[in-house]
């Protein structure tokens, strides 16, 4: 179970492409250099105020990005409205994922969570200016 399940996740992973890589990892990055300021600046609630920031946009993307794939478009009609159901699919579940930690931590740092979240929300926009090869 476990061999198909690590054969799986490779697949999946070799799917998804390099700019989904590239920018998966860009925002692990900037995930990891925002908590550890973030627990400089403001302590462990900042830090973990900044993680979850980046959690919550690494996730939103990943989903966009397995919607996307998911999609076996015929026409530019259909690559438009897949396109737009993955965006869907990244707000919503942003919004959702947000609402969750706003509303089940308390000592949130909402300017740090906020903060992480844009920029690493950002860095997945870049995916478009990756290079294939």
């Amino acid at each position: 179970m476990t061999r198909e399940l690590s054969y799986t996740s490779a697949a999946l992973l070799r799917a998804l492409g390099k700019p989904i890589l590239t920018v998966l990892k860009w925002q692990i990055a900037a995930t990891a250099v925002a908590t550890a300021a973030a627990a400089l600046i403001a302590g462990e609630h900042g830090a973990f105020s900044a993680a979850a920031g980046g959690a919550v946009s690494i996730a939103a993307g990943m989903a966009a990005a397995l919607v996307a794939l998911a999609g076996r478009a015929q026409s530019a009609g259909g690559v438009l409205v897949g396109a737009l159901r993955a965006e869907a699919v990244k707000i919503g579940l942003a919004l959702v994922l947000l609402w969750l930690v706003l509303s089940n931590y308390a000592q949130v740092a909402v300017g740090v969570l906020l903060g992480t979240f844009i920029v690493t929300m950002l860095i997945f926009s870049m995916a478009f200016f990756v290079r294939e090869y």
